[in-house]
């Protein structure tokens, strides 16, 4: 008997895909989805994330949802933890999880939602709409200059996951030319015209039109948007962030905004984060800023991939077979 704690919220068609593994599997379950397009029905036995409990941890096989890190440190049983992020930085810090526990991101959960929201930042930069919208809240009819195009435009994603991927092929279709940057050798997927190794960055910022950064938290990944590679993109150069914050240098990349060097922002990730109040990033007319919402579940998609990943992982849980998206403790990114 495996014990299964799902701190996510799940519909009642979820929890009967879960509930399919029979009386080898006993659950306590998430939160139910409002009632709609989920067909959540509330449900007794109610779990988020922040109401887990030492004993729901020390009750736990097997987990799936982002629990608090420090609360693993009771998890006598655990074996598996599934995130419902991508990002796993917090549970790859030596001694949080149990030993001989792993661990597993969803991976392929995002890149539909994200990939879209990063498009949508894009053309509103593109296009200033973000600079109509503040002149509509002034009833100012007035034009806001030349705009740009995609069709042309040099794209370079940082980070060739589900996410890079889901947006090089988005910008690819829409005529870009598009370079992908990667960690090691690999194949050159049919969106990108380039692939080029993390190493030769600087001669590819000056290249770029736009810079899209989908990388992981990770220490090698930590500032490597630094002011010094600001100064390198290309004048007028749109930066979008997915990642993390502080991938970017926040103060630098507000003071290329100021100065025009960069011709717009879009970023669903802050560093600091929440972005405070009165920070000058707020008032910048060419920065497009969300609270990081981007995947979560705002999207139904995103969810059901999250829930459909656990589910094929679970079966293989039980079977003893090997996990998808396992993540390597060292680099912090998904086992290739």
């Amino acid at each position: 008997m495996k014990n299964i704690l799902v701190t996510i919220p799940v519909s009642q068609k979820q929890r009967k895909d879960l509930e399919q593994e029979g009386a080898s599997v006993r659950y306590r379950l998430g939160e139910a989805l409002p009632s709609g397009r989920g067909g959540a029905l509330p449900f007794p036995d109610l779990l988020s994330a922040d109401m887990v409990t030492e004993e729901d941890i020390a009750w736990a096989d097997a987990i799936l949802g982002n629990v608090r890190p420090e609360i693993l440190k009771g998890a006598k049983k655990l074996k598996w933890l599934q995130t419902s992020s991508a990002g796993v930085e917090f549970y790859t810090a030596p001694g949080t999880m149990p030993e001989g526990a792993v661990l597993t991101n969803a991976t392929g959960a995002y890149g539909l939602a994200i990939s879209e929201h990063m498009l949508g930042m894009l053309l509103m930069i593109y296009k200033k709409l973000e600079l109509y919208r503040d002149a509509q809240l002034k009833e100012d009819w007035a034009g806001q200059g030349e705009v740009r195009t995609l069709l042309g435009a040099t794209v370079l994603i940082m980070g060739m996951g589900d996410i890079g991927g889901s947006f090089g092929k988005l910008c690819k279709a829409m005529g870009a030319y598009v370079i992908g940057l990667r960690r090691r050798d690999g194949s050159k997927p049919g969106y990108a015209d380039e692939v080029r190794l993390t190493g030769k960055l600087d001669e590819l910022l000056p290249r770029a039109d736009v810079v899209a950064v989908t990388l992981p938290g990770t220490p090698e990944t930590r500032g490597m948007l630094d002011k010094e590679r600001i100064g390198r993109m290309k004048p007028g150069a749109v930066v979008l962030n997915v990642g993390r914050g502080y991938i970017i240098d926040t103060e630098a990349l507000c003071d290329a905004l100021e100065s025009g060097h960069i011709g717009g922002a879009g970023l669903d990730v802050t560093e600091p984060e929440p972005l405070p109040k009165g920070h000058r990033l707020w008032g910048l007319p060419t920065a497009v800023v969300t609270p990081h919402v981007s995947g979560g579940y705002h999207l139904y998609e995103t969810h059901q991939r999250i829930v459909d990943i656990f589910t094929e992982n679970l079966s293989r849980f039980l079977s003893g077979g090997e996990l998808k998206n396992l993540v390597d403790f060292e680099t912090g990114y998904r086992k290739l």
